[in-house]
């Protein structure tokens, strides 16, 4: 699909990119005229359910001190290191869905994926997809090429429709609020109703730690309230995530995950890295790969 509009003419194009638990990529281009023209890709779908979409109404969300500053001047929602959204990402339907080798030195300290849903689980794999890349071009301007190593940098972990989606736990705090005793694992860089990136260290931006984005999910509107109402007041202090805490609830039959390294896109099946310590009943299939390729 492919939609065309000048920027002082995007309501269209605005209403396509509401529509929960889309993976797309959008385009601004320079046009004859001086403006921009969106190009809007819509290949994949992460199907949603009213059920998947009720609120957590145990959960309280915090805001804490952002310590690295933003450092770009574009608003967090046309950022495409922040908002997926903007890069977008297709399905590499000859890759392994499953876990991998890929042998080598690990970070004991790096988050772990199966966290991600209560019961901690091996959840499968239903899709894997290659996200798009960026150049650092500006004005949002967007490298339409996909990244192809790794071979897969965003999956679907299986999901059912409504279940909670909790902040994946790393084994070190972000910050610890000694007024009152919270302790915070991670904090949000971006948030919508349907996707959410979530950082492991308090510098606003993906240079430096570990940064996972979430697809395919309906994040708590009170999550989204409390990051819209940070983000607007100058992204000084963002939302912050205690260890444990869920963030919202799967929209439909698969959550995408995406994880990256300063900045660069991991391979989100990789078992050294991020499923260190799963538990799993039965045989688990494990791809064995090189890393040097």
């Amino acid at each position: 699909m492919l939609i065309r509009r000048r920027i002082v003419a995007l309501a269209m194009a605005t209403c396509v990119l509401c529509i929960p638990g889309l993976g797309y990529r959008a385009v601004a281009e320079p046009t004859v005229a001086g403006g921009f023209a969106y190009r809007v890709y819509l290949p994949i779908q992460f199907r949603s359910s009213p059920q998947g979409c009720e609120p957590i109404p145990e959960e309280t969300y915090h805001a804490i001190p952002v310590d690295g500053l933003y450092p770009d001047t574009a608003p967090a929602d046309l950022h495409p290191d922040l908002n997926l959204a903007l890069r977008g990402y297709r399905e590499n339907p000859t890759a392994q869905r499953g876990l991998v080798d890929y042998g080598g030195d690990f970070d004991d300290r790096a988050p772990r994926l199966q966290s991600l849903y209560g019961d901690e689980r091996w959840p499968g794999i239903a899709r894997v997809h290659q996200v798009n890349g960026w150049d650092g071009s500006w004005p949002w301007v967007y490298r339409e090429d996909l990244i192809t190593n790794p071979a897969v940098t965003l999956a679907g972990l299986v999901s059912t429709s409504g279940e909670k989606v909790h902040v994946p736990y790393r084994p070190a705090e972000v910050f610890h609020d000694t007024v009152t005793g919270r302790h915070y694992v991670a904090m949000v860089l971006y948030a919508a109703p349907d996707r959410i990136t979530l950082k492991y260290t308090r510098d606003d931006h993906v240079i430096t730690g570990y940064t996972i984005h979430l697809e395919g999910i309906c994040v708590e509107p009170r999550l989204v309230a409390l990051y819209n109402e940070t983000n607007a007041a100058g992204r000084g202090y963002l939302p912050g995530l205690q260890f444990g805490q869920a963030i919202g609830r799967a929209a439909g039959s698969e959550v995408g995950v995406a994880i990256r390294d300063v900045g660069r896109f991991m391979d989100p099946r990789s078992l050294k890295d991020w499923w260190q310590g799963l538990s799993a009943s039965g045989a688990l299939e494990v791809l064995t790969l090189d890393a040097s390729d």
